[in-house]
């Protein structure tokens, strides 16, 4: 199990797999931070399917960052959603989320992880690409508002 605690510039965190108990805050937390609207049992979803790429950074027992993912096809993973909430980013977090997650997937033997970015948001970019991701292809109006995403990929 993943338990790992890290220290930011000014406090501790902690990133783990997420549990049942979570289902609230990182609902919460993904209506607060990501422009698509999710049905809430999707996150339920996840969970049942591949529990292990269900990751959460917890800081004071309160859930500030999560990454979910599943196996797609055998050997490859698919990011749906990584949020970290506002006041908290740009401290590492969710580079210790996707490290984490990035790390358990090599233990479940999965070879490449992939996923969607808005073609316009240039920083969700740049932070995939310093992890490691790569462009490989362009999908027209694949977001609810018609705008276009990258699919991003890398290797494990």
């Amino acid at each position: 199990m993943i338990y790992t605690i890290l220290f930011c510039y000014t406090f501790v965190f902690t990133i783990r797999k997420f549990q049942p108990t979570d289902m609230f805050s990182v609902i919460k937390l993904a209506s607060e931070t990501l422009t698509e609207h999710y049905n809430p049992s999707l996150f339920n979803y996840f969970y049942e399917t591949f529990p292990q790429g269900f990751l959460v950074a917890d800081r004071l027992h309160k859930i500030i960052g999560f990454v979910v993912g599943l196996e797609v096809v055998p050997g490859t993973l698919k990011i749906p959603m990584l949020a970290v909430k506002k006041e908290h980013r740009k401290q590492g977090i969710g580079s210790a989320l996707l490290n984490n997650f990035l790390e358990e997937a090599a233990l479940q033997n999965i070879k490449q992880a992939e996923l969607e970015v808005k073609k316009d948001n240039k920083q969700a970019i740049k932070f995939y690409q310093k992890h490691g991701f790569e462009i490989v292809e362009t999908i027209s109006k694949f977001y609810q508002n018609g705008e276009d995403a990258y699919i991003m990929r890398r290797a494990i």
